[in-house]
C-alpha cells in the first residue's frame, strides 16, 4: 500500500510507473508465496471423505477426455496425516499429468496398504521418452515420497502410457488419522 500511495503522489510518469511495476511484482511473488503455503496445508477433502474418497473427488474434477478409475481397500487401517497427504498431492500431479499431457483415454489409480502405503497411477496415454520434459510436478512428486522416507518412480509401460508407482513407509511417531 505504502509503494501505491507513493506512486499515486509521483508526478514523473517513469516514477511512477516504475513504483506499480515494483509493486506488482511483489504481489505476484506474494500470491505466489500463499498459493504454496495452501498447498501444503491437509486437504480438507480428505477429513470429510477420507483418502480414497478425495481421490476419487480429485478424478472426477478432472474427468473429461480421461475416464479415472480409484480402487482401493475400503477400511484400512488409519494413516499418519504425512502420508494422507503426500499420497495425496502425488496422486492429484500424477492425475493432473494423464488429464493434461498424456492424450490417454484411461487412467487408473490404485491403492494398497500391506506393511507400507503404495499408490499406483497408471494410464494408457502416449508414455515418456527421451524427449518428454519431465516438469516440476515429476520433481515434486518424488520429493514428497522422498521426505517421509519414501520412494515415487515414474516410468513407461510397454504398451503405452505412464506408471506413477509410490512407496510410503507407515511407521512414524507421528499420530494417525482416524
Amino acid at each position: 500500500m505504502l509503494k501505491l500511495n507513493a506512486a499515486q503522489s509521483r508526478t514523473d510518469a517513469a516514477e511512477r510507473n516504475a513504483l506499480i511495476a515494483e509493486t506488482r511484482d511483489e504481489v505476484k511473488d506474494a500470491i505466489a508465496e500463499v498459493r504454496r503455503l495452501v498447498d501444503d496445508l491437509r486437504p480438507p477433502a480428505i477429513d470429510e471423505v477420507g483418502l480414497l474418497g478425495a481421490l476419487r473427488q480429485r478424478a472426477s474434477s478432472l474427468s473429461g477426455d480421461v475416464t479415472f478409475e480409484v480402487t482401493g481397500p475400503d477400511g484400512f487401517l488409519p494413516l499418519p496425516a504425512a502420508v494422507e497427504v503426500a499420497a495425496f498431492r502425488i496422486a492429484s500431479e500424477a492425475m493432473t499429468n494423464v488429464a493434461r499431457h498424456s492424450g490417454a483415454t484411461r487412467c487408473r489409480v490404485g491403492v494398497l496398504v500391506d506393511g507400507a502405503f503404495e499408490l499406483t497411477v497408471s494410464d494408457n496415454g502416449h508414455g515418456a521418452d527421451q524427449h518428454t520434459v519431465r516438469g516440476m510436478g515429476w520433481t515434486s512428486m518424488r520429493e514428497r515420497a522422498a521426505e517421509l522416507g519414501g520412494s515415487c518412480t515414474i516410468t513407461s509401460r510397454p504398451e503405452g502410457g505412464l506408471v506413477v508407482r509410490a512407496v510410503l513407509p507407515l511407521t512414524s511417531d507421528e499420530p494417525v488419522t482416524t
